[in-house]
C-alpha cells in the first residue's frame, strides 16, 4: 500500500504547477474572479461562526502532547496613572498548541521522503519553525466560495457512523440533494455530524480517537475538482482508523506534501448547516486568515460563513 501511495501522490502532484518557488499550493486556484463569484453569495447579510471556542473545555485531552489553550491575566485593574479615579486597564496572554481547536494545517504540517510539498526540504523545519510552507505563507488569507456538503444528511442521519468512510460517490449525492456542485478555488465544507459527539456527548476521547471522515479514494475527487482547501467537523478530515492501519494518514500524506491541499480541522458546522437546510442554500462567502505566525505549521482560526 506504502508504494500504491507514493503512486498515487506522484500521479496528483501540484508541484510546480504555480512555480518551483509556491508555498501556498491548492490557494492559489482562487483567483479575482473567484473572489468575486464568493462576495456575490452574500444575500442576507447573516454570519455563521465555525470556531469552537478557545478555552479549557476544549476538546483536548493531553493526546501527542495536545492540551487546551492555557489563557491568564497579567493585569486586571492596574492604574495608568496616579490618579485614583484615572484609566485603568486589563492584559492577559494565552498559551495554546497551535492546532488544539478549529485549526488550518500548513504545508509543513506532514511530509515524507525528505521534502515538503513543492519539493522543498525538509531541513528547512527546525526547532525555529518551518522556514518553508509555513503557515505564515497564508497570510493573505483563505477566502473564496465556501460548498458545505452535508454528507449526514445525505444518507438521512444526525451523525455518521465511527470509521465510516466517505467515497466520492458520498459526496456527489450530497451535490445532488443539495443541487450544488464544487468547483475550481471553492472550500469545500465536510459536515458529518462527528462534532456532537463533542459538543453535546461531551465525549472528548471517542470525538478526538475515533470518527468518520474523507477516505482515500476523495484525494483524485478534489484533484480533479481543484478545490483550493478542504475542511470538516473532526479532528483529522480522514477516517480514523484508518481505512488501511499499515498507511498512515494518506489524506494528509497527499493531500498536503504532494496535493499542497490545505486542510481545515474541528470546524462547527452544526448552525450553518441548519441554515442552509431551512433556506436550501448550501453556498457561502467563506473566509479564514490565519495567524501569521512565523515558521508555525498550523494556526488557530475563527472561520466565518456569510449568506
Amino acid at each position: 500500500m506504502k508504494e500504491e501511495l507514493r503512486a498515487l501522490g506522484r500521479r496528483l502532484s501540484n508541484w510546480g504547477r504555480w512555480g518551483a518557488d509556491d508555498e501556498r499550493g491548492t490557494v492559489n486556484y482562487v483567483t479575482p474572479a473567484k473572489l468575486r463569484q464568493a462576495a456575490a453569495c452574500i444575500r442576507r447579510g447573516v454570519v455563521f461562526s465555525l470556531a469552537l471556542p478557545f478555552g479549557t473545555e476544549g476538546p483536548q485531552f493531553g493526546q501527542a502532547g495536545r492540551v487546551n489553550p492555557v489563557h491568564l491575566m497579567t493585569s486586571t485593574n492596574n492604574p495608568m496613572s496616579a490618579d485614583p479615579d484615572g484609566p485603568r486597564y486589563a492584559d492577559d496572554f494565552v498559551m495554546m498548541p497551535l492546532q488544539c481547536a478549529t485549526q488550518w494545517d500548513s504545508l509543513a504540517h506532514v511530509h515524507y521522503g525528505g521534502q515538503l510539498y513543492n519539493g522543498h526540504s525538509v531541513s528547512t523545519v527546525t526547532a525555529s519553525g518551518a522556514e518553508r510552507n509555513g503557515i505564515d505563507k497564508q497570510r493573505a488569507g483563505i477566502v473564496s466560495r465556501g460548498i458545505l456538503l452535508d454528507v449526514a444528511r445525505a444518507h438521512g442521519v444526525e451523525r455518521l457512523g465511527l470509521g465510516q468512510v466517505i467515497t466520492p460517490a458520498d459526496l456527489e449525492a450530497a451535490e445532488r440533494r443539495q443541487g450544488v456542485r464544487v468547483e475550481t478555488g471553492d472550500v469545500l465544507l465536510v459536515r458529518t455530524g462527528h462534532m456532537l459527539v463533542f459538543t453535546r456527548d461531551g465525549d472528548r476521547v471517542t470525538y478526538m480517537k475515533q470518527m468518520p471522515g474523507l477516505g482515500t479514494a476523495c484525494l483524485e475527487w478534489l484533484h480533479a475538482r481543484q478545490v483550493a482547501a478542504v475542511a470538516t467537523d473532526t479532528n483529522m478530515v480522514e477516517v480514523y482508523p484508518l481505512e488501511d492501519p499499515q498507511t498512515m494518514v494518506p489524506l494528509h500524506t497527499v493531500g498536503i506534501r504532494d496535493m499542497g491541499l490545505t486542510l481545515g480541522e474541528m470546524f462547527d458546522l452544526e448552525a450553518l448547516a441548519a441554515d442552509c437546510d431551512a433556506d436550501g442554500v448550501w453556498e457561502c462567502f467563506f473566509t479564514a486568515a490565519p495567524l501569521p505566525i512565523t515558521g508555525g505549521v498550523g494556526s488557530p482560526i475563527n472561520p466565518l460563513a456569510i449568506k
